[in-house]
């Protein structure tokens, strides 16, 4: 990957609706070559997704939880069984005091505690300890540099 590609990817998160002619000006190509390298990102896997940033609160989503989940046993193949919980944004299998961590977002702490139900019912998941956030400072994407 080289500095082209690099400004194609921190310009695309900054906004990926550009059209490639803007996208290839704005890192000294065509839009032609701009188009071509960003195929090339999305086969290369370097892109996996295109999608659109919303804003939590808008959908009535005001609570944002960060869940370390305890285990009694090695939980790193449930992926699917955390997945299956619509209302778990991530899951990243940890090392530490505790197996998982889950970002989380409900409408209301008691549907965040009717996902902690949830959480306990996967098998070998013995405990949780929930961190309710109160205000978001800044979240930002990958850094290309």
């Amino acid at each position: 990957m080289d500095a082209i590609d690099r400004a194609l990817l921190a310009e695309l998160q900054r906004d990926a609706t550009q059209a490639y002619t803007v996208l290839g000006k704005a890192v000294g190509l065509s839009a032609g070559a701009a188009h071509e390298r960003v195929r090339k990102l999305r086969e290369r896997g370097v892109i996996r997704r295109t999608t659109v940033d919303v804003d939590p609160s808008a959908l009535g989503q005001d609570v944002l939880a960060f869940v370390m989940v305890d285990s009694s046993s090695w939980i790193g193949d449930s992926a699917a069984e955390f997945a299956a919980i619509p209302e778990i944004q991530e899951a990243h299998v940890i090392a530490g005091s505790a197996s998982v961590l889950v970002k989380v977002r409900t409408a209301t702490t008691v549907q965040l505690q009717d996902v902690l139900r949830r959480l306990y019912a996967i098998d070998g998941v013995s405990g949780t300890q929930a961190t309710v956030s109160l205000e978001t400072f800044f979240e930002r994407p990958v850094s290309t540099g």
